[in-house]
Order: C-alpha cells, then sequence, then structure tokens
C-alpha cells in the first residue's frame, strides 16, 4: 500500500511534549557513560568485541548500576509520553558534530568503528549514553534477526536501499508504522537519538488518539481481519509460520485509551473484503491528518510510544560523504505495561528478542481475559525508524 503520508507535511514542532535536562543532567549522563567506557577497557579482555554487541555482562551490569546513580530528573524526561501525541521530544545532551566522527556507509560499519581501537572513543560512548538514557525508562532489548542483535540500532542511509521501507532508505518515504508490528514482543518505547542531521530530515509522528472514526469503523478495524508480515529486511523464511490475523485497534479502557498495530507496507490489505479496506483507508487519512513532524537537532531524543503513536520519516536525498543523518535507536520494554493477552499466541514469525535486562517478572494482562502463560516466549526483530 502506498503511504497516504504527504511527502510535503508541514512541521508543528509545538504539537509535540517537549522536555528538558538541565546541562548538569546532561553532563552527568556524558560523564557516566565515559566513566564506564574507560572500566570496562581494564576490566575486559577483549572491550572492543564488547563495544561491537552491546550485550557483554559486565556492560550490562555497570548499565544497571550507572541509571540508578543518575539525577531524577534524567529519569522523569525518559518517563512514557503523557499527552495524547504519543510522542515527547527530549533536549539536549551536551555534543557537538564532530566528536564522533563521519557518518558510517551503513549499520554494519557504525558496529565496527564502535570497536575500532583508532574509532571508538566517542562512537562506543555515545552508544553508553543511549543504554543509559533507555535504562532509566526500561529495559533495552534487541533483536537477533536486526543489526546482530545489537542493543543500540544505528540508523544511516545506505547505497543502494535509497527505495526500501527500512531505517536504511532515503528517497523513499517512510511509511508511518508500529515499530516491529508484526510482533507480540515489540517495543512498548522508541527511543531515537540524533548524533547528526544537518538537513533537518523530518521524523514523522501521529497518534491514534486524535484520530476520529466512527463506531462502525472502530469496530471493523478492531477485528483480527489480516496478519503483518515481517520486514523485507529478514528476507525469507516467514512463510513457514502461519500468518495469523490481528486487529489493527484495540482499547482497553474506551476510545481514549484506543492503541494499535499499523504497518500498511506490510499488511496485504487486497486479502480484505471492501469494507474493511475502507475503513483501513480511513484510518490511515485520520493518521495524515494528525501527523506532526519532529526535526531533531544533535543532542535530542525522540521518545515514541509504540502503542500510541506510529512514526516514519520524510524523504531527503543522501549524500554518502560522511556528513548524512544518523540516529541511534533503542527499543524499550516497559514490565508493568499490559497489552492483549491473545497477543502470548503468536509465533513472532520466529524472530528473537535479545533482552539482557529483563525482569523475571511477568506483565500483568487485560482484566477479563485470560492469565497469560508464566514462561515467556522470545519471538522478535523489523528494520524501521
Amino acid at each position: 500500500m502506498k503511504s497516504v503520508l504527504s511527502e510535503r507535511k508541514p512541521l508543528h514542532p509545538l504539537d509535540l511534549e517537549r522536555r528538558e535536562l538541565s546541562p548538569e543532567a546532561g553532563r552527568a549522563v556524558r560523564a557516566l557513560a565515559r566513566e564506564i567506557s574507560v572500566t570496562l577497557d581494564l576490566a575486559l579482555a577483549d572491550p572492543a568485541a564488547a563495544a561491537r554487541t552491546l550485550s557483554d555482562p559486565a556492560l550490562i551490569e555497570r548499565i544497571d548500576a550507572g541509571a540508578a546513580r543518575l539525577p531524577a530528573e534524567v529519569r522523569h524526561a525518559m518517563r512514557p509520553p503523557a499527552t495524547p501525541a504519543g510522542a515527547a521530544v527530549v533536549g539536549r545532551l551536551p555534543l557537538v558534530d564532530n566528536e564522533f566522527g563521519p557518518t558510517p556507509p551503513n549499520w554494519r560499519e557504525a558496529a565496527r568503528w564502535s570497536g575500532d581501537p583508532e574509532r571508538r572513543a566517542r562512537s562506543f560512548e555515545l552508544d553508553l549514553v543511549m543504554l543509559l538514557l533507555a535504562r532509566s525508562a526500561g529495559e533495552p532489548f534487541g533483536w537477533q534477526g536486526q543489526q546482530d542483535g545489537r542493543l543500540v540500532n544505528n540508523i544511516v542511509p545506505a547505497a543502494g536501499q535509497e527505495h526500501e521501507q527500512s531505517g536504511a532508505s532515503s528517497k523513499a518515504l517512510l511509511s508511518p508504522h508500529t515499530e516491529d508490528a508484526f510482533h507480540p514482543e515489540r517495543a512498548h518505547l522508541l527511543m531515537l537519538g540524533c548524533l547528526r542531521n544537518p538537513d533537518l530530515v523530518g521524523t514523522t509522528v501521529s497518534s491514534v488518539r486524535r484520530i476520529e472514526l466512527s463506531t462502525a469503523q472502530r469496530e471493523l478495524l478492531s477485528t483480527p481481519a489480516l496478519p503483518i508480515l515481517p520486514d523485507v529486511s529478514y528476507g525469507d523464511g516467514h512463510e513457514t509460520y502461519p500468518a495469523a490475523p490481528i486487529p489493527t485497534l484495540w482499547s482497553i479502557a474506551g476510545a481514549d485509551r484506543q492503541t494499535l498495530r499499523y504497518d500498511p507496507a506490510y499488511t496485504p490489505l487486497d486479502d480484505a473484503d471492501p469494507e474493511f479496506r475502507a475503513a483501513y483507508e480511513q484510518l490511515a487519512a485520520e493518521l495524515e491528518r494528525v501527523c506532526v513532524t519532529a526535526s531533531l537537532a544533535p543532542g535530542e531524543l525522540l521518545l515514541v510510544d509504540n502503542d500510541v503513536a506510529v512514526h516514519g520519516r520524510v524523504p531527503f536525498t543522501a549524500r554518502y560523504d560522511g556528513t548524512d543523518r544518523w540516529l541511534k535507536r533503542v527499543n524499550i520494554r516497559l514490565p508493568e505495561r499490559r497489552r492483549r493477552a491473545e497477543e502470548a499466541d503468536e509465533n513472532g514469525y520466529g524472530q528473537q528478542t535479545v533482552a539482557p535486562f529483563r525482569t523475571a517478572a511477568t506483565p500483568p494482562v487485560q482484566s477479563g481475559t485470560h492469565e497469560r502463560d508464566a514462561v515467556r516466549h522470545d519471538r522478535g526483530p523489523l528494520e524501521h525508524a
């Protein structure tokens, strides 16, 4: 399905919640990341490998302990978005453009550079900054099938992928979507941190709690009618798993608490009946109507409630000269948040999570439904941003 989002959507930054970190808090996060980087170099036999993967137990232990030491205002700033917009801009970490080197040509090189002794000092430190902030919000996690399981993803344009529906694209409009919509273990909260954005490329956000639909349309979209398939960046293999239909919309407590799973680029709409397609098209039009755009500056973060808002990106022309847009992305789980108990039965197309921060506790289920299995099933990814 072609995205309905206009490529010339105007900017409305004041429509998003805005939070500010004090200069002291921003410096505290940077200083703690620097401290962790130094102590890891001294403690690990292979610090370069830890920098490439970010999942070494010694690193995880230091992030856990470090997040607890950060000023309380950091945890307050990193709480889930508090308005119907479903997103918040958090500013601003102290950083300058020339401290972390050129924009990598792809995510693989970005990960390699973090472990390269000649390049890694600032790049790795900024990965640790992202983990400290994400841990202040909840439980950071990654996907085994996405960027080699790395907990902090690098979002940069890649030559040859300009027209894909993925975070590596540039010339294509990245359709608004729920991150990892196909998967029951998708993030509750998505964090995008800006390192470089000289062309003011906009990230789009649309909240389901700002749209207007008829009762009949909401009922149709709340019916499990179609599956959402994994992103093309994961290649073949999902065909071996049953593609179960899921609802697009649902609500635990009324229309003002509406949530959604939405990814039109990977939803087989041609398989639906005309009534459902009409309701889905109206949903798409409403998400366009309420769309706002955030053009992040270096040091700014965008927090997106992945149950409430869909996000995308406007097109831009990549130069591939080391000066292109560079974001870092972290998926965050909120252990206390409820989702539909029926999602526990989904297969996730065999995708697996990397979740070193996960607690042993099972999240609560929606009231009035059956209890969820005590045993959790790791299933996971998708490449979007």
